[in-house]
């Protein structure tokens, strides 16, 4: 049973950066620029939006945050993505989910110009990845597909199941996988699915991306699966200083002996989202770079 821990994927993932920074500052002479719009004071969200920032820090990148209150305007803050898109320093925007109610999400990201979606959670980069178009990809999925390269976990012929169904992991993860090239049978569960142990035990590859800690048990899977735990829970625990842990949505304690391979919460899949990130601000400030040259 092989632990597929992200840290090592994304520090290659960074290595890489860091090069093709440093060589995009020696030719046009200016950082790649990442725009990130943080609304309200959702812990979770601003410490995302932190460690965002760090990682533009260490690799060269520039970045600009932007915070508003939790009572905005729904005007005020389209207002200020149209200003982002038309703003050339400015190589990609990110507008940190979830936003309060009163503030339509599908709006808010239809708005962001299609070539600086670095979230790729625009409907025209999700219709380029269904079609096989390039463009910008989710970068939860993005993430997980670039440690299955790494880890030379073969996916074509491969019957993968995915446990979820949104639009930020689910779908695009699915469309990832059936591509040419990838090839994998796809199998798509959600919370209607009837007897979802029965399909589980399919798997050759396991997605879990249903928010629910520990839902994934050893009865779940088969022998030599590999399971890839996207979840990220806070439970309850007294012993640790915070009060609480983090785990997965797989039981991994119960899980990891029955898997050739098992992604670790933490240490898994979630460091992946913020470096795929960061790959995709870098491509955004080439192709807008080289649009400019034309």
């Amino acid at each position: 049973m092989r632990v597929l821990k992200g840290k090592d994927v994304a520090e290659q993932t960074y290595g890489e950066l860091r090069e093709r920074c440093a060589h995009f500052v020696g030719r046009y002479g200016y950082a790649p620029s990442l725009a990130v719009v943080l609304v309200g004071d959702d812990p979770a969200s601003s410490s995302y939006v932190a460690s965002k920032g760090k990682a533009c820090e260490d690799l060269g990148f520039s970045h600009v945050d932007y915070h508003l209150g939790e009572d905005v305007g729904e005007a005020e803050l389209l207002s200020l993505i149209c200003t982002l898109n038309g703003d050339d320093t400015v190589h990609g925007i990110l507008v940190q989910l979830p936003l309060p109610p009163h503030i339509d999400e599908e709006v808010v990201i239809k708005t962001i110009a299609v070539e600086k979606d670095v979230d790729g959670f625009h409907p025209e980069s999700v219709g380029n990845l269904l079609i096989g178009r390039s463009g910008f990809v989710s970068c939860t999925p993005l993430g997980i597909m670039h440690m299955l390269d790494y880890y030379q976990i073969e996916t074509a012929g491969k019957h993968v199941v995915i446990v979820g169904r949104s639009n930020i992991v689910g779908k695009p993860m699915a469309s990832l996988l059936i591509q040419k090239g990838r090839d994998a049978t796809v199998t798509i569960c959600h919370s209607r699915t009837e007897d979802l142990p029965s399909i589980t035990r399919q798997a050759d590859i396991l997605i879990a991306a249903i928010g629910r800690p520990l839902f994934i048990t050893a009865s779940m899977v088969k022998e030599g699966c590999t399971v890839i735990d996207v979840g990220i829970n806070r439970v309850e625990d007294p012993s640790r200083t915070r009060g609480y842990r983090l785990v997965g949505d797989v039981d991994f304690e119960s899980v990891a002996p029955k898997s050739s391979a098992i992604t670790p919460v933490p240490g898994g899949v979630g460091v992946m989202t913020i470096a795929m990130l960061m790959h995709n601000t870098m491509v955004a400030a080439e192709q807008l770079a080289a649009k400019r040259e034309q």
